[in-house]
Parts: C-alpha cells; sequence; structure tokens
C-alpha cells in the first residue's frame, strides 16, 4: 500500500491550510488562518478512507 499522508499535506496547503505544529508522535496539526478551522495528520496514512476522513474535517472533497 502507498503512503497517502505526503498526497494529504499537498491537497491542504493548496486549500490554505498551513502547519501549526507538531503534535505527539508522529502527527501534525494543520491550520486554516481565515476559517479557524484545524485537522490532525498522521506521519502515515495507509488507509483512503482515513486519508479523505481527513479532507472531510478540513471541509475539502474527496480526493482518494
Amino acid at each position: 500500500m502507498n503512503d497517502l499522508a505526503p498526497a494529504v499535506r499537498v491537497l491542504l496547503a493548496a486549500a490554505g491550510f498551513a502547519l501549526a505544529r507538531h503534535g505527539r508522535g508522529d502527527h501534525d496539526i494543520w491550520r486554516h488562518a481565515e476559517r479557524r478551522v484545524s485537522v490532525v495528520v498522521d506521519g502515515r496514512i495507509k488507509s483512503r478512507h482515513t486519508a479523505n476522513g481527513i479532507l472531510k474535517q478540513a471541509g475539502l472533497p474527496k480526493a482518494f
């Protein structure tokens, strides 16, 4: 299986999200400055369902 985390980070950055800080373990917190939305992105995402769930929390359409 492929690691979907880099693709999720690219989609979040293109939508205006920025890395706010590193969380526990290999998690990162991404925030959108204007909408005040935060999402947690794992360092390795193996499931397309998890990747789409993160995008849904961010208010973005499914991509995987």
